[in-house]
């Protein structure tokens, strides 16, 4: 290359510790026009391009959240694609999909879809989808939906927490599911069918009796559901945010039979424990319910063995009133934890004690949630062709987690004051830097996901 030669890339980052999908090794990752170009030696870095070097910092594909609650069109106040998408930036995800509640519209219809996609241009600083629901009556939808951009849908065999977003009993999802095979997207479910429990008795301040009200034998009834299910019409099936380690042999036994069926868990039952949530704190209060230490160790377990497939947030803010903060009140008060920012640095405090690797934190947090979500081409991975999507963070650092450095709408979280480990230093989006040192960039770069292999 003579000087007057134009640089072959726009930018090149290297790292001693660059996660690719064969290993962790020094490498120089090449950008052009916001993909990547090539990966590269250190040393073959052509003269004259821009080069960031992150020297030990890890540089890893950027994360994919594919379980979060914007809530915006219609509880914006909840939270927010602006708000959502800056705390993404600073967390290190540049791909999240959107759950169709608790927005109003639900997203169970293409004119839905249509008014959230609306709402979103424009306003987000990271790259977006968009899941659609499975509710009861709205078959006709789903091809629609698939149309115009949804990823694939949301089922609850439960109330879902809000009554315009109806529970779907076995004979709608019988309906759904052939369509749902046939279009080939998956059906998520959020997977609790309620059977005996006791009576809501006892101290509602008292995060026993919230627990008992929701036991671990609703998921392992649903799970078997499921995987009956999955077997009658072939389509693929997604358990989202499993907590009860007890449905694990169910899901072994259907990956044993070959059925596409997979399965999601989420940092808040992956760090917490029922044993020590404190009375009244209703800010650890979700559905299904953050379970016992023996159950986490279980998860744990088979996250790191590989029958559990992705850690996503389960982001579900809500205000703070919702959470009657005064009362106390875990029957009453709104389920849903709020720490979409968070969750690299969260599964990486536990991740890191517990011999996990920085290829297994990749794999659970990008590569496998964007093969969930039909985008493989273009998310997840550090290889080239793919967009340059990338998180430069330090392992080793540690911070405490405070309110002022938290981009969500609202500050409530079970993880104020905890020191975690593992903090974001930048974050690239499709070749840009979108956040940098606690600072995010001022122009929103997101743009909208609309269907598997677009």
């Amino acid at each position: 290359m003579t000087s007057h030669d134009p640089a072959p890339f726009d930018l090149v980052l290297k790292s001693r510790r660059v996660v690719l999908p064969d290993g962790v090794r020094a490498a120089a990752i090449a950008i052009a026009g916001g993909r990547i170009a090539a990966v590269l030696d250190p040393s073959a870095v052509p003269q004259g391009v821009r080069t960031i070097d992150a020297g030990d910092r890890v540089i890893m594909p950027g994360l994919v959240d594919t379980h979060a609650h914007v809530n915006e069109p219609g509880r914006t106040e909840w939270e927010g694609f602006e708000t959502a998408t800056r705390a993404c930036a600073a967390g290190g995800i540049t791909t999240v999909v959107d759950m169709p509640l608790n927005s109003i519209p639900v997203t169970t219809t293409r004119a839905a879809l249509d008014e959230k996609r609306r709402a979103s241009a424009g306003r987000t600083w990271v790259d977006h989808g968009f899941w659609g629901g499975v509710v009861p009556g709205n078959e006709r939808e789903l091809e629609p939906l698939v149309e115009a951009g949804a990823l694939g849908f949301k089922a609850f065999l439960v109330h879902s927490g809000i009554d315009d977003f109806p529970m779907a009993e076995e004979g709608d999802l019988r309906r759904a599911m052939p369509i749902l095979a046939r279009l080939g997207v998956p059906l998520l479910v959020h997977a609790e069918l309620e059977g005996e429990a006791p009576e809501a008795a006892g101290d509602p301040r008292s995060y026993a009796t919230y627990l008992a009200s929701r036991p671990p034998a609703w998921e392992e009834r649903a799970v078997r559901r499921m995987v009956e299910l999955c077997r009658t019409f072939g389509g693929p099936v997604h358990v989202v945010h499993l907590s009860a380690a007890g449905a694990l042999d169910d899901v072994a036994s259907a990956r044993a039979e070959g059925l596409p069926f997979s399965i999601e868990t989420c940092p808040h039952y992956l760090l917490l424990a029922a044993e020590e949530v404190p009375e009244g704190h209703t800010e650890y209060k979700c559905a299904p319910p953050i379970r016992e230490r023996d159950n986490r160790e279980r998860l744990w377990k088979a996250l790191v063995s590989g029958a559990i497939d992705l850690v996503v947030s389960d982001h579900s803010p809500c205000t703070p009133r919702l959470k009657l903060p005064d009362e106390g009140d875990f029957l009453r008060a709104w389920g849903g934890i709020a720490s979409l920012q968070l969750g690299l640095s969260l599964i990486w405090t536990e991740a890191s004690q517990r011999g996990a690797t920085l290829s297994d934190l990749a794999r659970w947090m990008c590569e496998a949630p964007a093969r969930l979500a039909g985008l493989s081409h273009k998310k997840g991975r550090i290889a080239p062709g793919l967009d340059a999507d990338l998180v430069v963070w330090d392992p080793d650092a540690t911070f405490v987690v405070e309110p002022s450095i938290l981009r969500h709408r609202h500050k409530v979280t079970p993880y104020l004051g905890r020191t975690l480990r593992g903090e974001v230093k930048m974050t690239i989006l499709r070749g840009q830097t979108v956040y940098e040192d606690g600072v995010v960039r001022d122009e929103p770069l997101g743009v909208p996901l609309l269907g598997r292999g677009a």
